[in-house]
């Protein structure tokens, strides 16, 4: 599993300042300032990337597709493979943070917070260059004003699992897990001008079920079938429903409970009963009820709030649990399904005991609190600072952060391991290979993508490919002690080859 996440971007006094070209600067001033041995000219490798590709089993034509779409073309933008096997990148004006693949929430919820201080980090590095603009990056979802730009989650699938089984499943889990998931967002309809709380910056701007496009006519479901793997083996869900956590907890959450059900699904498990009527004006209608109460409409005819939805998708979880794994059970499952039925039981009881856990209640009860002392109500535009400010990822100024050095909005990880994992990749996926090669050798990585390192090696008229399609091979256990015999590129080219790999 792994999470992208575009971060806003602007300049204070500068309305109208080119974003792209601040993104660029952030992405170039951390490349420079971080990478300075780097190979100048390693580049993204997009050979084998196919974003047109439909998990309906078809393939949309280049001329029928946005210019959004065709992310396997290099335009020259600033593009940066990072030590820790991330990549981080300049995607439609926004600087983009990718994380490296991971097997545990936990271990995503570590990556994405190291993307967070790298992307701290990057700011002040480009508003601190001669001549530069101040920088500031928000790690949210829109700007009310009608942009909104994404959060993506990943999930590595088998191949065979029925892609209509996915979507059954996955529509009704999607409404309803936002009581969980949402960040919080101060404004109502895609340009935010009607002056209320709802639990998600996402939801207003998705308009149909099932689709292949990520920014329009965006889909509760993304058929993009691009798997960065074997594509005989498997297939890759891109989740862009979701909004941008700061929350360690709702993040650790979102992706634990998203794997669970997906495992289920992988493994036939049945959800008869949770088809939904008009799930897109559902989806709509649960962000925006704050009190938690609106019924969700099932196709059978049932009514049930969001909540309620939840508890029946960890019901179903334990049983599968239960049953599948019983004592065999590994402790990350475990923990994720406990740390749901927690959750769920106190929404039912009172959201206000998950104010340390979750992002919309958290943001809510800052803004209540100026409300109250301040007698004013949503439509004041201090109110509107607020909410940007939270989701400020300096921690110098972001309201998240002040929470958080407060005891007041919960952390997972500590500053240790956040550092380590800032420079170092996973040990447990083929990041590890990418992000070591990149740390020995950089001056001989011509490209690298997720499912490949290339090689410019002296002597050599060809780049030399090193496909890296099982995400379970290329790992710490797998290939250290070959990275340490190797003290050149050409060295660990050579042993690859006498290897026959």
């Amino acid at each position: 599993m792994g999470i992208e996440t575009e971060y806003g971007v602007s300049s204070p006094g500068h309305p109208n300042a080119n974003a792209m070209l601040m993104s660029s600067q952030v992405v170039t001033a951390y490349d420079r300032s971080t990478h300075a041995q780097r190979n100048s000219r390693t580049r993204w490798d997009y050979d084998v990337e196919t974003p047109l590709r439909d998990a309906r089993g078809f393939d949309m034509s280049r001329a029928e597709a946005d210019p959004t779409q065709l992310t396997d073309d290099d335009v020259g933008m600033a593009n940066v493979i990072l030590t820790n096997g991330a990549r981080l990148y300049v995607d439609h004006a926004h600087p983009e943070y990718s994380t490296p693949e991971v097997l545990t929430p936990f271990d995503a919820v570590l990556y994405d917070r190291a993307g967070q201080q790298i992307m701290a980090r990057a700011g002040q590095l480009a508003s601190a260059e001669p001549g530069a603009l101040q920088i500031r990056l928000y790690k949210n979802n829109t700007d009310n004003k009608g942009a909104s730009y994404g959060c993506h989650e990943n999930y590595l699938m088998p191949r065979p699992t029925p892609f209509p089984s996915i979507v059954a499943a996955m529509i009704p889990f999607f409404v309803s897990r936002q009581v969980i998931t949402g960040a919080g967002r101060l404004g109502v309809g895609q340009d935010g001008k009607i002056k209320d709380y709802q639990l998600t910056q996402r939801a207003d701007f998705f308009e149909v079920e099932v689709g292949l496009e990520t920014t329009l006519k965006r889909p509760i479901i993304n058929t993009r079938d691009e798997p960065h793997a074997d594509p005989e083996q498997y297939r890759r869900l891109h989740v862009i429903v979701g909004d941008a956590n700061l929350s360690e907890y709702a993040t650790y959450l979102k992706l634990g409970m998203t794997s669970l059900v997906l495992s289920m699904i992988e493994q036939a498990w049945d959800f008869t009963g949770f088809a939904l009527q008009r799930p897109v004006k559902q989806l709509h209608e649960v962000s925006h009820d704050t009190e938690l109460c609106y019924q969700i409409e099932t196709a059978d005819g049932r009514r049930l709030t969001a909540v309620q939805m939840q508890a029946d998708f960890v019901e179903q979880a334990r049983k599968f649990v239960d049953d599948r794994y019983g004592s065999d059970a590994d402790e990350p499952t475990l923990d994720v399904l406990a740390e749901w039925e927690r959750t769920i039981d106190a929404l039912r009881r009172d959201p206000g005991e998950l104010v340390d856990d979750l992002d919309w209640i958290a943001k809510k009860a800052l803004l209540d609190g100026y409300r109250r002392r301040d007698g004013i109500d949503f439509g004041d535009p201090r109110l509107d600072l607020v909410d940007l400010q939270y989701s400020d990822v300096d921690p110098q100024r972001g309201l998240w952060a002040r929470l958080e050095q407060r005891g007041r909005l919960r952390r997972m990880t500590t500053d240790e391991q956040v550092a380590t994992a800032v420079v170092a990749p996973p040990a447990q996926t083929r990041a590890y290979f990418r992000g070591e090669c990149l740390r020995r050798y950089p001056q001989q990585v011509a490209a690298a993508s997720w499912d490949s390192v290339i090689f410019d090696l002296p002597g050599r008229s060809a780049l030399q490919r090193v496909p890296t399609l099982d995400p379970l091979r290329g790992t710490k256990a797998h290939v250290d002690a070959l990275l340490d015999a190797s003290p050149t590129a050409a060295d660990l080219i050579s042993s690859l080859q006498s290897m026959g790999a």
